[in-house]
């Protein structure tokens, strides 16, 4: 199994990585509940935008991040946040408020963490954001890509199903990046309470398969699959519950047949056993073979949101590091093992640190 992967030198990409996407501010009230909470942690957060941060965090990336955000405090309070994740904002649009919020807002995500018996719960307010009405106008992409430079793209099924221009200027950038030797990576991350609104899982699957004719990536759950691309899982319990990994095979290798632009696919197969004990490991299709990550059973869980982007980011460095994609899966499933163990949609977690989970290290105290 090889890489076949060609990027583009350092020297002459401002950016290692860049992504698309909303950034929001996700409130966190701990160990409690949305509804009787009194006081919530505040964190920045999005689909996107997290692989970003990871990729510089952890993984110590020029990463940057292409966004709409509203021009007021708290479009202010989302930049320092990101800046404080090291992500460059060069590449924000600013979009013009009235005050109220009805000419254009900053979504906000409340999410709790979930615990046992009781599941995680998310309840997002992110209609008629900055990010949904941008336009390819509001992005130079002729001299981002081609002046700037840029090693590798990443977007998402997130900022693909926020509207009818999200998914114009998804579909632009992945068009321009791969006119200048860009790889493009692509994360399906299917929510249906925003393809509900976008027109459903008939528009779904047809955006989506526009998408993947550009991407040398593609990541995504089981789910994902079904819903945002229309492939059938033989012998899948409703729920995915069951996990039949060599259905799972067959689909990515039929993905792979459809899609011959696409170079490497990733499968996460996450088992929810309660919502503080999870099975996780990823397939990954290249160059015709499947490999799959070492399995993390009974991994305890203390805040599971954002397990994917922990993944992608840490998939992502393997890839653009090494020829090895066996290498790369388990640096994503290791990552994103790591980020279900801190609070907060983004990781936490030290390059050293993966490698020693990809090492099979215990929990032990490092004294």
């Amino acid at each position: 199994m090889i890489n076949k992967l060609v990027l583009k030198s350092r020297e002459e990409c401002k950016y290692d990585m860049l992504s698309l996407g909303e950034v929001m501010l996700r409130m966190d009230p701990g160990e409690g509940r949305i509804r009787t909470a009194r006081s919530f942690r505040v964190w920045e957060g999005g689909g996107e935008y997290n692989v970003a941060r990871a990729l510089h965090k952890c993984f110590d990336m020029k990463t940057g991040i292409m966004t709409a955000i509203a021009d007021n405090e708290v479009g202010l309070l989302i930049k320092d946040l990101i800046e404080q994740g090291g992500v460059c904002t060069d590449l924000i649009a600013w979009k013009e408020t009235d005050g109220v919020g009805k000419k254009c807002r900053n979504g906000i995500n409340f999410t709790e963490r979930g615990f046992g018996i009781r599941g995680a719960l998310s309840c997002s307010d992110r209609a008629n954001t900055a990010i949904s009405q941008a336009t390819i106008e509001d992005f130079d992409f002729e001299y981002i890509f081609g002046t700037l430079g840029v090693r590798w793209f990443h977007t998402g099924g997130i900022m693909a199903a926020l509207s009818p221009e999200s998914q114009k200027l998804v579909i632009e950038a992945c068009k321009i990046a791969k006119k200048y030797g860009t790889i493009v990576s692509y994360d399906l991350n299917y929510r249906a309470s925003l393809w509900d609104l976008a027109g459903g899982i008939d528009e779904c699957v047809k955006v989506n398969r526009e998408i993947a004719k550009y991407a040398d990536v593609v990541i995504g759950s089981e789910e994902d699959y079904v819903a945002c691309l229309g492939y059938e899982v033989e012998g899948a319990d409703e729920g995915f519950k069951e996990l039949n990994v060599d259905a799972f095979k067959k689909m990515l290798t039929q993905v792979a047949t459809d899609f011959p632009n696409i170079k490497i696919l990733a499968n996460m197969l996450h088992t929810v056993r309660t919502a503080s004990i999870n099975d996780w490991k990823v397939l990954c299709l290249a160059d015709g073979d499947i490999c799959m990550s070492r399995e993390y059973e009974g991994l305890e869980v203390l805040d599971r949101v954002g397990i994917g982007d922990s993944f992608a980011a840490g998939f992502v460095y393997g890839l653009m590091t090494s020829e090895d994609p066996e290498l790369a899966v388990n640096y994503g499933a290791a990552h994103g093992a790591l980020a279900m163990t801190t609070p907060g949609d983004t990781s936490m977690a030290r390059l050293s640190e993966v490698e020693a989970i990809m090492n099979a290290a215990g929990a032990r105290v490092k004294r």
